[in-house]
């Protein structure tokens, strides 16, 4: 045998003992991601569906913070199934009945209204950034916490949205502010 043909094939022994090692740390830890998202989600008619179609790519606290109307969650699964999302015809209305039904929008809060906050910095990155792309009721529905504003601002920025570092902690206190 040479020494090439060696050094390959020890090389191949050693990658495959370590993916062999990393295997059950892999299934381990997504046991777990799992068990946690799915249990984040509250019983009722739908869940099972819910948990099958959408936590595959989603945690479970994405979809509690949305706080979409019901037209609001039928245009965001029509939008997961143009992106890819497998969901049957039976399976849409099953999936838009639970979501409307535990996760639809929060009563008006005094605090919660554009009305009752400055307009400020952020009002302005709002205006020039977000409104391009969307419409002001789909941002009014979502009802996020401040670490929801944060990774929503903050996927957007990933996605090409065009928020400089500088503009983030202004837009993410006038969303936090006005659409909580």
């Amino acid at each position: 045998m040479s020494k090439t043909k060696g050094n390959f094939t020890n090389k191949f022994k050693i990658l495959l003992v370590m993916a062999a090692l990393a295997i059950p740390v892999l299934i381990a830890g997504h046991g777990d991601a799992s068990a946690r998202m799915i249990q984040d989600l509250p019983e009722g008619e739908g869940v099972r569906t819910v948990r099958m179609r959408c936590i595959g790519c989603h945690e479970a606290d994405l979809i509690i913070s949305q706080r979409l109307s019901r037209e609001g969650w039928v245009k965001e699964v029509d939008k997961m199934i143009r992106w890819g999302a497998i969901v049957g015809d039976d399976e849409k209305p099953v999936i838009v009945n639970y979501l409307a039904a535990h996760f639809g929008p929060k009563k008006e809060s005094a605090t919660g209204t554009a009305k009752n906050v400055a307009a400020g910095r952020g009002k302005e990155i709002f205006e020039a950034r977000c409104l391009l792309c969307h419409e002001l009721d789909l941002t009014a529905q979502q009802r996020l916490s401040r670490p929801g504003w944060t990774r929503e601002v903050e996927k957007m920025m990933r996605w090409g949205a065009a928020v400089t570092p500088d503009e983030k902690e202004p837009l993410i206190d006038y969303l936090f502010q006005n659409y909580r």
